[in-house]
């Protein structure tokens, strides 16, 4: 099966999650081949699922102070820290990958598998939507079913600090704060930790487009977003993901 390969590099989180959803528009209407994109945050961001409250989720005023972006997710999920990370997304036919959702994640996340282990990792699929080494977290999957589609996104971790982003985080007592962050240092690693070396964007991005090209047995032709799915995540970063209406909503 043939995908397009689109490598957008770094974006805001509004635009970040606009494009997504343009090109789960432009999929789902055969307007162009299924889909894998590669990105980063510029500049850093806390997004959340779809069902959250970001005002009981987000220290919003902590965010404006250190220049952190929030955005809202269409997929579910909790909140999440993106600074030195790749994200990838997936989007692609509903009927491409199993009907069972906890099958369907496990399909996808081996082309993260396989990408990591590029770079000297050796990693698991953990249910529900998890990818561990070691016992610790690595990478954390999303995934929604709409317009006969399937859109899954998720994180690697290059680095991480932990205690940046607890500090963006409401959490309603200090020792409580602290008895998490122990508890998610504990459990949370990147790549960089975990091979010792300093792995940089590129080159975790280069090992997870073969890595996904071998894993899904698919062909990658490098493609660029199109006119049209251009104007539309631009219109939708405006007009919906950028929004208190959109964010803020309950």
């Amino acid at each position: 099966m043939k995908y397009r390969l689109l490598l957008t590099k770094h974006n805001s989180g509004a635009m970040n999650m606009a494009i997504d959803e343009a090109v789960l528009t432009h999929v789902s209407e055969n307007k162009v081949l299924p889909t894998i994109r590669f990105y980063g945050w510029e500049p850093s961001c806390i997004s959340i699922g779809y069902f959250q409250d970001m005002k009981e989720e987000v220290d919003l005023d902590k965010c404006k102070v250190l220049g952190v972006e929030s955005v809202r997710r269409i997929t579910g999920g909790g909140a999440v820290y993106h600074d030195k990370e790749v994200t990838y997304s997936i989007i692609t036919p509903i009927n491409t990958f199993s009907k069972d959702i906890l099958q369907s994640y496990k399909e996808i996340c081996e082309g993260v598998i396989a990408g990591v282990k590029k770079l000297g990792i050796d990693a698991n699929f953990a249910p529900l939507n998890d990818i561990i080494t070691n016992g610790k977290k690595i990478s954390g999957n999303a995934q929604t079913r709409r317009m006969n589609c399937i859109l899954q996104h998720g994180t690697i971790l290059y680095d991480v600090d932990i205690k940046k982003m607890f500090s963006l985080l409401l959490i309603p007592n200090e020792k409580i704060r602290d008895k998490m962050i122990q508890v998610v240092e504990e459990r949370v690693t990147s790549i960089n930790k975990e091979s010792g070396k300093d792995y940089s964007y590129k080159e975790v991005e280069d090992a997870l487009v073969e890595g996904f090209k071998e894993a899904l047995g698919i062909e990658l032709e490098l493609g660029e977003l199109t006119d049209s799915e251009k104007e539309l995540a631009e219109k939708l970063a405006a007009e919906k993901y950028s929004t208190d209406e959109w964010r803020l909503k309950k």
